[in-house]
């Protein structure tokens, strides 16, 4: 199985993949904090967002379809919990409907703020995807265990992507046994089935994680996870936070302009 999901063009070779990962995660949030920030109907600003991160995702030469799969990959979720906002919004009503034994009405400013919300939503999404798509997760970690983010939560984001591969890994290898033994029958007995599995599976990762914990205490684990690469900060950094940030700072003054 190949386990570069997560991070798979994080290998490539442009201006973004080579800037520290502290400056693109720094962004990054700057990035979405802007974006969830921005008023209703703000299309311009909208619009500059757009540019600015398919300008990045462009100069690092990550696949236009790939990166589109993932962002849209989201957006059902988001849907299915803003899918309401439109019934619930007070204003004009767009359109009134007869559903069963109720009548239900859309209003605009509900379209409106539905649309917003996927859009604030994929944009966030395309930031997130450039920043995993660019920098190694092990190196992102780093920047946060430098940028004082708590130590235990980055320890268990670390296991976790360190051991998702393995309980993978596990997962199929239960799933192969079962499809072998002619996984059939009546939906109770799937279902019990597959129940079985999870349960099986998660005190197989239990044990594991037992093991794993006492083979790192034999090896003289401390608690404390050291790597070969550090983190430098450069003058590219340094113009590519300052650059972003006009251009950030920009949208908004520009935006407030065209709202008043």
């Amino acid at each position: 199985m190949k386990h570069s999901f997560l991070d798979k063009y994080s290998d490539g070779d442009s201006f973004s993949h080579r800037l520290d990962a502290r400056t693109k995660f720094i962004f990054a949030l700057l990035f979405i904090l802007s974006v969830a920030l921005t008023p209703l109907g703000s299309w311009f600003a909208f619009t500059l967002y757009f540019a600015v991160m398919a300008g990045l995702t462009l100069a690092a030469k990550l696949p236009t379809g790939y990166v589109l799969k993932r962002s849209l990959a989201v957006m059902p979720f988001v849907l299915m919990i803003a899918i309401f906002v439109p019934f619930f919004k007070s204003g004009e009503i767009a359109g009134s409907y007869n559903v069963w034994l109720w009548q239900v009405t859309v209003t605009y400013s509900g379209i409106q703020v539905l649309l917003n919300i996927l859009i604030k939503a994929w944009l966030s999404m395309l930031s997130l995807i450039w920043l995993t798509s660019t920098t190694k997760l092990p190196h992102l970690l780093h920047a946060l265990e430098r940028l004082r983010f708590p130590y235990v939560l980055v320890m268990i984001l670390s296991f976790m992507y360190r051991y998702l591969f393995v309980i993978i890994d596990e997962m199929m290898r239960m799933k192969q046994a079962r499809d072998s033994r002619d996984f059939g029958g009546s939906r109770l007995r799937q279902l019990r089935t597959m129940g079985n599995m999870i349960g099986t599976l998660f005190i197989r990762s239990y044990e594991r994680s037992e093991r794993v914990y006492s083979a790192m205490v034999a090896r003289g684990f401390d608690g404390q996870v050291r790597v070969l690469d550090t983190l430098r900060f450069k003058k590219a950094d340094a113009l590519f936070g300052l650059s972003l940030g006009l251009v950030l700072v920009s949208a908004s003054i520009i935006n407030l302009i065209l709202l008043t």
